[in-house]
């Protein structure tokens, strides 16, 4: 395999059916990166976790591990809070990272996030020196999730070599995901809200989150991850804007929505300090919550965000 460049991003794709076909293209990336000096980390689902220290062996001890099921269970923390966060750890230095942020498991609903997320990267870390291989199950994935994958890496990983991904176009994955979300599904409750009542806010949602289930220090959570919303509203938008609420089987559901329109697709996608001051309060809800849907038009921006019932991580 040839060596990475010194500056900037390198953003790869590999697939994998089984064990042994994911073990022969992650291991010796994990190996050439210690070789070479570089800090590695391995974030992926806790099974694949299990499976790589065991092939390290030894040279496990020198990694960094993350459980994509918990550090990555929004899409949106990714970016920010595990692989920017894990090349800040290492200024000056070069970092290899093994990230899996999408598989077999992951909901119709978190879909998208992860999709905009992969095509995200390209640009959020362009600049970063950074080498960032993320594994695909070719076996369980369906193959549209495959194919966007595709459009979102430029260059392909398998046993022997690299080569440049044809039809890589990353912008488009983030436009064609960028789409009105779908309706609830059962009672919502709507709260009009404009500077003058930013207040009631916070107490509408503590009351409908602390039906639903949420514990107090996750109705905290969602209470400044709202307001952070509902204040941008206020600011920029027209001073106003609509809080929707309502439960699903698994998640408490907030949705706001004001006639502004989002038109940084890296808003939210990087920590503070390299944000610029229109994307904090976006880093902050992703930051909260569990999932973070956005859609942005002529006709406003919508943010629904979601937090597990009866889920205190």
């Amino acid at each position: 395999m040839s060596a990475p460049t010194a500056v900037g991003l390198r953003h790869e794709l590999s697939f994998y059916t089984d064990a042994a076909s994911l073990l022969a293209v992650a291991v010796p990336f994990v190996q050439e990166g210690l070789a070479a000096g570089e800090p590695v980390l391995v974030a992926a689902p806790a099974p694949r976790l299990a499976l790589l220290r065991a092939a390290l062996g030894p040279a496990a001890d020198t990694v960094g591990w993350a459980d994509m099921g918990e550090a990555g269970r929004n899409p949106g923390r990714i970016i920010p809070w595990v692989l920017q966060a894990f090349a800040d750890r290492h200024p000056g230095r070069r970092v290899r990272v093994i990230g899996e942020p999408i598989w077999a498991g992951r909901s119709v609903e978190e879909y998208p996030a992860c999709a905009q997320h992969e095509a995200a990267i390209n640009g959020a870390l362009a600049d970063r020196a950074m080498t960032v291989l993320c594994p695909y199950d070719a076996g369980r994935l369906e193959p549209g999730v495959l194919a966007e994958a595709r459009c979102t890496h430029p260059t392909l990983v398998e046993r022997g070599g690299r080569r440049r991904v044809a039809g890589y176009a990353p912008a488009e994955v983030t436009a064609r995901h960028n789409r009105p979300l779908p309706a609830p599904d059962g009672p919502v409750s709507v709260l009009r809200y404009t500077l003058d009542t930013l207040p009631e806010v916070r107490r509408f949602v503590a009351g409908h989150a602390s039906a639903g289930g949420l514990d107090a220090d996750r109705v905290a959570d969602l209470q400044i991850a709202v307001t952070e919303l509902a204040t941008n509203s206020v600011a920029h938008a027209a001073g106003s804007g609509t809080l929707r609420f309502w439960l699903t089987d698994r998640h408490v559901v907030c949705e706001v929505h004001d006639d502004g329109r989002l038109s940084d697709p890296l808003a939210g996608r990087l920590a503070p300090g390299h944000d610029g001051i229109g994307g904090r309060g976006l880093v902050i809800v992703h930051a909260l919550c569990d999932l973070v849907r956005v859609h942005t038009g002529v006709a406003g921006t919508t943010v629904r965000l979601h937090l597990r019932r009866g889920d205190t991580a």
